[in-house]
């Protein structure tokens, strides 16, 4: 990963002062997971420009992890190495902390004047393409984001996911442009690589804490940099807002995994509570039970896995599959309906089949019971043997983690080459958004999501795919509907014409 800060100030060679780096070598310093090295590309009276380059190990951070956590390759194939994220705010920290104080021993004025400066990030992710603009606008950026495509020789995979950030200001302090990138580039990400403990949140007030409280996405900022951990991210808003007029929002409850999101049917989800639906039974009961009064709410997520189960119930098919299964929520009550002989399940995430196997107890589950169930690791969007031949197959918020140019590979794997006879797909209703008092306009009800489609979008695409692969199908509501925004979620049920 690449930061470079550039500025026209005059003499522009006074950023070897500021940053307390001499433009005529070379420096390297040692970094969790590699080595970050700061050298000047041009450094003239009229133009000088700094650079910070990391030079992550891939094995290294594998070691420096030591927790096997993800699919087994994920340890040492992902974007860790070249993206911006909590690594590069270290080095930014080891490297330039003196500048980030406000402290130039030869020139001790320096520090306060107003600079021209350029900054380019190569490469930021991004929980969407208006997130640069929206957290450093506020700041008096002019902001610019550069994508570019997956692979130039296959225009139709179309965009990466992946941004290079341009950023521009007429006249800031160096000190205040390496601080917000401190802070911010860590939330864009959302991936730190370190345990997050209080002295974090004293991390986030002491480098926020002049800018951060009139921030407009100053809830979001929080959040994320403290990884939706309630216990600290309720008293930092607090101590943010100390001698504001504003109120602090209503407490955060933490809905997300702090180990970070996982693609590909992830189970972490809002846990706001729906009205019951019918329960599936176990193997003795048959029927389906009527919800009483005594019964406890379901969550959203719980509700749609009960709903889906119901429909596959009424089914009775044989053989289903169960992809993005994550830990197994949907599995355990499949397994309760005796009609079905063979269960799949399949999940990208090596450690979340882990989890499955735990709550399943297939090691205790009789011979009968086990051969039932089978759990394997792969991926919807290759072409997969193992998934042909099955009645009924099941996507529980599980689009919505690709990136929506990826849909056409999922649907060539699932409808077109492997055809099960019905397939259930739920994903969250945009619609709906505007009712969750703490989603801010355009965010969506989970970081991982990389979109979330209206009613009208997601039965546009439910009819299309089911028209290029011949299939019937119908669009249901999931949860209680409101009108002139329907329910939480929505659920397209195809089956083969």
């Amino acid at each position: 990963m690449l930061l470079t800060i550039t500025t026209t100030y005059q003499p522009a060679t006074d950023l070897g002062y500021l940053l307390h780096k001499n433009p005529a070598r070379l420096q390297s310093l040692e970094i969790t997971g590699g080595q970050a090295h700061v050298f000047y590309p041009e450094a003239t009276a009229e133009r000088c420009t700094a650079a910070l380059l990391l030079d992550l190990d891939p094995v290294g951070l594998v070691r420096g992890r030591g927790n096997g956590e993800g699919f087994a390759l994920e340890q040492y194939v992902n974007d860790r190495p070249y993206v911006a994220s909590s690594f590069l705010s270290v080095a930014l920290s080891k490297a330039f902390g003196t500048a980030m104080n406000g402290t130039c021993k030869d020139r001790p004025a320096l520090p306060a004047e107003a600079l021209p400066l350029s900054i380019t990030v190569a490469v930021v992710s991004a929980p969407g393409p208006d997130w640069p603009r929206r957290l450093f606008e506020p700041l008096g950026y002019t902001v610019e984001t550069e994508t570019s495509p997956l692979d130039p020789t296959q225009p139709e995979w179309g965009d990466s996911p992946y941004y290079t950030l341009h950023l521009r200001h007429d006249g800031l302090r160096l000190q205040d442009v390496l601080t917000h990138l401190y802070v911010l580039l860590p939330v864009l990400d959302n991936d730190k690589h370190y345990y997050i403990d209080q002295q974090e949140a004293e991390k986030l007030l002491h480098r926020g804490g002049t800018w951060l409280p009139q921030h407009p996405e100053r809830g979001f900022i929080t959040r994320r940099y403290l990884r939706y951990l309630a216990a600290m991210v309720n008293p930092t808003l607090a101590r943010l807002l100390e001698g504001t007029e504003e109120e602090l929002p209503e407490p955060e409850v933490s809905t997300v995994d702090p180990a970070g999101p996982r693609v590909e049917g992830s189970e972490q989800e809002s846990t706001e509570t729906v009205s019951p639906q019918a329960v599936l039974p176990d193997e003795t009961t048959r029927g389906l039970a009527e919800p009483t009064a005594q019964q406890p709410k379901l969550s959203l997520h719980d509700q749609r896995l009960q709903q889906v189960a119901h429909e596959i119930y009424q089914l009775a098919p044989k053989r289903v599959l169960d992809l993005g299964c994550g830990e197994g929520k949907l599995l355990r009550l499949l397994l309760r309906q005796p009609k079905i002989e063979f269960i799949r399940g399949m999940d990208v995430s090596h450690q979340a089949l882990s989890r499955a196997a735990q709550r399943l107890h297939l090691d205790e589950l009789s011979p009968r019971q086990r051969a039932r169930i089978e759990l394997i690791q792969g991926s919807l969007l290759y072409r997969d043997e193992r998934l042909a031949g099955f009645d009924a197959a099941a996507l529980v918020e599980v689009i919505e983690h690709l990136d929506e140019n990826r849909l056409a590979a999922l649907e060539a794997v699932v409808f077109a080459q492997a055809r099960p006879a019905h397939v259930f797909v739920t994903t969250p209703n945009a619609d709906y958004n505007q009712l969750f008092e703490k989603l801010n306009a355009g965010e969506f009800r989970h970081d991982d999501h990389r979109f979330e489609w209206t009613r009208t979008e997601f039965a546009a695409w439910a009819t299309g795919v089911a028209e290029r692969h011949g299939y019937q199908v119908r669009v249901v509501a999931m949860g209680d509907e409101v009108e002139g925004v329907g329910a939480p979620s929505q659920m397209a049920v195809f089956g083969l014409a």
